[in-house]
C-alpha cells in the first residue's frame, strides 16, 4: 500500500470509490465513504478482506465520511475488527459523525469499537496500549 492519503491502495470495483486504503504510521488506514450498504459492502468486501489478511494488522477504520450506515455495513465493520483480531492484529476507528456514533450506540457497538473523533486520534492510539484488541 501506498504511503500517500489519496493513492487508493484499496482497488475498489466499479465507478464509485466507497473506500480508500493507505498507510501511514504504520498503519493500514480504510477510509469509508457515502453509503454503506449492502450493495457496498459486497463491493468492497474481497478488498477490505486483502487489506487485513497481514500479520499482526494495525488497522484503522475512518467513517467520517460516511453518510448512511445500514445493517450491511455493521457487518462489515464486524468483519474488519473479527479478521484483525484473529491475525493478532488492533484496530481503532474514527467517527465524528452524531448520526454513525448514534448507529454504534444504539447497536452496541460503540463499546466494541470505542470510536474517536479524528483519524489523527485513532492512529495515535496504535502508539500506546489502547488500541481495540
Amino acid at each position: 500500500m501506498p504511503e500517500k492519503p489519496g493513492q487508493g491502495a484499496v482497488p475498489v470495483r466499479g465507478p464509485v470509490r466507497q473506500v480508500a486504503g493507505y498507510r501511514t504510521n504504520g498503519c493500514t488506514v480504510l477510509e469509508l465513504r457515502g453509503d454503506v450498504d449492502i450493495v457496498t459492502a459486497l463491493r468492497i468486501t474481497p478488498d477490505l478482506d486483502a487489506a487485513t489478511a497481514s500479520a499482526a494488522p494495525r488497522v484503522v477504520v475512518d467513517l467520517n465520511a460516511v453518510t448512511f450506515l445500514d445493517a450491511s455495513g455493521l457487518t462489515l465493520l464486524c468483519r474488519i475488527h473479527r479478521r484483525t483480531r484473529e491475525q493478532g492484529g488492533r484496530l481503532t476507528m474514527a467517527c465524528g459523525r452524531p448520526r454513525t456514533l448514534r448507529i454504534l450506540r444504539l447497536t452496541g457497538l460503540d463499546s466494541r469499537f470505542r470510536p474517536v473523533p479524528t483519524l489523527a486520534e485513532a492512529i495515535s492510539l496504535h502508539e500506546g496500549p489502547a488500541g481495540l484488541r
